[in-house]
């Protein structure tokens, strides 16, 4: 790392800075952020100041986060994932790297088709992995965006030190408009907590790599609680005149049991034990109707990776058929020898 970023420094100190180049260390508050790391040690300011001498502010990333955010219901939602493009990719990249999925489900007991599922709907299997360069991304959102500037603050950070443990030139990761990165869009705090180099080549490579992305996956989950073999959901119902407006507001916590459900009005229409905790989930699934489920343990974990309780279900159910339709293609050769 400090090879690459004194090689950008070299090369600025023989060509003359222009205002656009230097625009970021002209600010004051980015001048405190390099103070507040180069006193903490972890980066020196040579480093720092080549990063930012070089770094590009993206204006459009503002105009993107500040876009009113509409949550669509269900129905709307669902097709833009489970659809046959989604599915057919997946099993095409399932039996691609059977292998590898196998030994990920041996080692963090996260079965393929969540894996393969997270990687279909985060990139459509590494083909839309974000063209911005993060720091573009993350110094605009640090230092242009009021609103979320720490989190962005803390993941610049993150990042300027993902690159020099990893031996990378950080201002050549790449990644989407707010800075997530690579096959399974990991945020840099996500990568140094949870990415792992799980084909042996010495590197967390998840941008190129789709097996140290599987490994990277699984070792998420499972850091986060999932569970192997246990359901995701199971469907409920409720009785007549059952109040449910807090318990569908909690719903990215386990606060509750099965049998706090219960006492509540939600009834389970599935085998599920009373001392489970649970969540209740609605789902309009046309203008006026909706349908409820319970999202157990499995359910809350997936909304670890990402904060919505339709992501959650949709990749449930596109993992079931994904699993369903990779049987029937993987056992058809067998069946036809026979």
């Amino acid at each position: 790392m400090k090879r690459l970023i004194f090689s950008a420094l070299a090369a600025l100190l023989v060509s003359p800075m222009t205002l656009a180049d230097t625009q970021w260390l002209l600010r004051p508050d980015v001048q405190r952020y390099i103070d507040e790391q180069v006193t903490e040690g972890a980066l020196t300011r040579a480093e720092l100041e080549t990063v930012f001498a070089n770094a590009e502010p993206k204006p459009s990333i503002i105009g993107i986060m500040d876009r009113p955010s509409t949550s669509r219901p269900w129905y709307q939602f669902r097709p833009n994932f489970f659809n046959e493009k989604l599915l057919a990719n997946g099993v095409a990249f399932w039996k691609d790297n059977a292998a590898t999925l196998n030994r990920a489900e041996a080692q963090y007991g996260v079965a393929p088709e969540m894996i393969v599922t997270i990687l279909g709907i985060e990139t459509q299997y590494g083909r839309t992995t974000g063209s911005f360069r993060a720091v573009d991304a993350l110094a605009t959102l640090a230092f242009d965006y009021p609103r979320r500037a720490d989190f962005f603050r803390t993941e610049l950070t993150e990042l300027l030190r993902l690159a020099r443990e990893e031996n990378r030139n950080a201002l050549a990761l790449k990644g989407s408009y707010a800075g997530a990165m690579g096959y399974p869009q990991f945020m840099p705090s996500s990568f140094r907590k949870w990415a792992v180099d799980f084909d042996g080549d010495g590197q967390r490579d998840i941008w190129n790599s789709p097996v140290d992305a599987i490994g990277s996956i699984a070792n998420y989950f499972r850091q986060h609680g999932w569970v192997h073999g246990d359901d995701v959901v199971v469907p409920a119902t409720l009785v007549p005149g059952a109040d449910v407006a807090a318990l569908v507001a909690d719903k990215f916590n386990l606060h509750y049991t099965v049998a706090d459900l219960k006492a509540r009005g939600v009834m389970p229409l599935g085998p599920v034990a009373d001392n489970v905790p649970a969540v209740l989930v609605p789902l309009e699934t046309s203008p006026g109707v909706t349908e409820y489920w319970l999202g157990l343990n499995n359910f809350y974990v997936i909304t670890r990776y990402n904060k919505s309780t339709l992501y959650a279900k949709v990749a449930q159910e596109i993992a079931l058929e994904m699993k369903a339709r990779y049987l029937a293609e993987t056992a058809a050769p067998q069946a036809e020898s026979r």
